[in-house]
């Protein structure tokens, strides 16, 4: 997407205030370590992970809820989707009101119902460690489902060194989960794979302007020095990647371990965000467009027989 000098540093001045609260995006499961990338070739896509098993029958699932509530990052929050440096929680892919977007909730709920029954609880720049105490928030409103987004912040930190401990990660969900079975034992999950960084660099770091943005502190771990191609580099993204495919090797089995939980199989990890779909401001979170492919892939997953 083309920038006029006076948006571009507009949006590069944002960058700079809102990195802290940037959500990264990732991967997710792999049968094993990916090759760093190149510039002649994209990550190599790793294999779809078939959706793990429950105990529940599909028909647990049949049916409509009659609410939703949202817990999760700047993701489900639409930061950047509609202004620069702004969260817009009419655009969420998960509780949105706006038509363009047909949020999971409109499609469940029907316009009409979506302001009484649908809670938007992420917070941007949250990581899992604060996730126990948003779905404690969602069990008080006793959701008949409840969406999760989370673990991308856990790795897009400023150097792979400060990444959340996969133990640490496994903990903080579970503990999560046990507080929203205490109050909602009823409630159905849906729990999102972390989309893929690796492929997110490789799409925006053939843009200049997405190329400065990121220059300015965006995920370091995984943007940092774009065009690098050395080996240094290329290990850093890696170990940035594994990292995440643990996260969701994690997400899946807690998920599974939950007769009323639904893991997406691998589905937002595997999507491709393209430039149309990422903000203008940012390249980096969904933009409307974008926030409308992964209400899509959710509805999907969770209207499953």
């Amino acid at each position: 997407m083309p920038y006029g000098r006076r948006r571009f540093r507009t949006a590069a001045v944002g960058a700079v205030l809102a990195a802290a609260a940037l959500a990264g995006c990732a991967s997710g499961p792999t049968a094993g370590p990916v090759a760093p990338a190149t510039a002649s070739a994209p990550p190599r896509q790793a294999p779809k992970p078939t959706p793990p098993p429950t105990s529940a029958p599909a028909s647990s699932w049949g049916g409509s809820p009659g609410s939703v509530a949202a817990v999760g990052d700047s993701l489900t929050r639409a930061f950047d989707a509609c202004a620069l440096l702004a969260d817009c929680p009419e655009a969420s892919w998960a509780t949105g009101t706006d038509p363009a977007v047909n949020s999971l909730a409109l499609r469940l709920l029907g316009a009409g119902r979506v302001a009484g029954n649908s809670w938007n609880l992420a917070r941007s720049g949250a990581r899992v460690a604060a996730l126990p105490e948003q779905m404690a928030r969602a069990a008080a409103e006793r959701p008949g489902l409840v969406t999760v987004m989370i673990g991308a912040n856990d790795a897009c930190r400023p150097t792979p060194a400060g990444m959340t401990p996969v133990a640490d990660f496994r903990r903080s969900f579970e503990t999560a989960m046990a507080r929203l079975r205490k109050d909602a034992p009823e409630a159905r999950v849906y729990v999102a794979s972390v989309p893929d960084l690796l492929r997110l660099w490789y799409t925006g770091r053939a843009s200049p302007a997405a190329r400065r943005v990121w220059e300015l502190g965006v995920c370091g771990a995984m943007l940092a020095d774009p065009e690098d191609l050395g080996a240094a580099a290329g290990e850093r993204r890696a170990a940035v990647r594994e990292r995440v495919v643990a996260y969701n090797e994690v997400l899946a089995e807690v998920c599974a371990a939950d007769r009323l939980c639904r893991y997406d199989g691998g589905a937002v990890f595997g999507f491709r965000f393209d430039g149309s779909l990422l903000s203008p401001w940012d390249w980096f979170h969904p933009s409307r467009d974008g926030q409308a492919r992964l209400a899509e892939l959710a509805y999907r997953r969770i209207t499953e027989k």
